[in-house]
């Protein structure tokens, strides 16, 4: 790594916790999630064009978000240990049999008292044991992503530069239906008749743009 991507990315590294704080809570550790997120800044660095008119926190927060996405697809860098895993088999059974007897789950003392182990091992090996929440859910037949509600002011840094970048992708007319629409208020009407265009040709070609940049943002 140059001088010059080692200050990138000692400088940027806020804009990776920005960026793993999005995803905490959806069964990925922090650590893993920071990590991953310091390889997509890594990668943006040595990528890095200078000349380019497009500033270093626009052009890493898609790569960050890129590589902290892959460790969800993959299922997780989690290593979960043997003994857990066993204690966890333990504690389905355990509550299988005690919901049976009693007609109800037990409580985490009521299983540490069954098998034998400090309430603390129990808490631990059902956490563990917790799947990985998908990233995407379905609403009314559409996907959808997911989010942990926030007011963090990095979070909407990232949104926002993530959004940016997505739509600095797209080709001219696309630009301006977005622009006009969306940050500045016009009516698919307007948009027609600046660019020349009908209200029906409009529509369409913004609808396709949005489902565009959804799939490019939460892929």
């Amino acid at each position: 790594m140059t001088v010059e991507q080692n200050r990138l990315v000692t400088e940027n590294l806020g804009l990776v916790h920005a960026c793993a704080r999005r995803y905490m809570g959806r069964g990925i550790d922090y650590d893993d999630l920071y990590q991953s997120g310091c390889e997509g800044l890594v990668k943006a660095a040595a990528g890095y064009d200078s000349s380019r008119s497009v500033r270093f926190s626009t052009y890493a927060v898609p790569a960050i978000l890129g590589e902290i996405r892959r460790l969800f697809r993959d299922g997780g860098t989690i290593r979960v240990c043997r003994s857990l895993r066993d204690l966890g088999l333990k504690i389905r059974r355990a509550e299988a049999e005690f919901a049976g007897a009693e007609g109800r789950d037990p409580t985490v003392g009521e299983l540490a008292e069954r098998l034998g182990v400090e309430p603390e091992s129990i808490a631990e090996a059902i956490d563990a044991s917790r799947p990985v929440l998908s990233l995407t859910a379905e609403r009314d037949g559409e996907e959808y992503e997911e989010d942990v509600p926030s007011e963090c002011f990095d979070e909407a840094l990232v949104d926002l530069v993530a959004l940016r970048e997505t739509i600095s992708t797209l080709g001219e007319t696309d630009r301006k239906i977005i622009s006009m629409r969306y940050f500045g208020g016009k009516t698919q009407s307007f948009v027609a008749r600046t660019l020349g265009l009908t209200q029906v040709q409009v529509s369409r070609r913004e609808r396709r743009i949005i489902n565009s940049i959804r799939e490019k943002l939460i892929m």
